[in-house]
């Protein structure tokens, strides 16, 4: 089955989540919802999700991402800077403690120049977190996949790494 590749990343985030009483929000883009999928696969999801937002274009990020944090500006997506924009947006909307950020080129090709396979992944909450990832493939759906493992992956360890409350 398609999310067994997130079975394991994502119930151990959940066991984390749980023991420190904490919360989660995720804006993704080229993963395509495959964080947020991942987060809500595992039984009593809503004791720490608290929703989501694919800011697939311009117009979803400023419909759903602004006014919560000023946008830097010249800000582009597919950009640490982009990426780190929405995880601090996201959490300050829904009030989590943690949030995602996902921005980056699932290919084969874009109309903006950046290589299919890049993306940046950002973490906002008690402790900040960025990672980039360049895959090397343009196959769309293994970059979505990747992607979301990419995400899942550097959370679990800022969370396993972060001071509790």
């Amino acid at each position: 089955m398609f999310i067994d590749a997130f079975a394991e990343p994502a119930r151990h985030i959940a066991s984390l989540l749980r023991e420190r009483d904490e919360t989660v929000a995720v804006a993704e883009g080229s993963a395509g919802g495959l964080i947020s999928a991942a987060l809500l696969s595992v039984p009593g999801a809503s004791a720490y999700y608290l929703g989501g937002a694919v800011v697939y274009t311009g117009a979803a990020s400023k419909a759903w991402m602004s006014g919560a944090v000023d946008a830097p500006r010249g800000m582009r997506g597919a950009t640490e800077v982009f990426a780190t924009y929405l995880a601090r947006s996201v959490s300050i909307k829904l009030g989590a403690t943690w949030g995602i950020g996902e921005a980056g080129a699932a290919g084969p090709a874009n109309p903006y120049g950046d290589p299919a396979g890049h993306s940046w992944f950002a973490i906002s909450g008690p402790v900040e977190a960025t990672r980039n990832v360049l895959t090397g493939l343009d196959d769309r759906a293994e970059n979505m996949v990747a992607f979301a493992l990419a995400a899942l992956s550097l959370f679990a360890e800022t969370l396993a790494d972060a001071p509790t409350a």
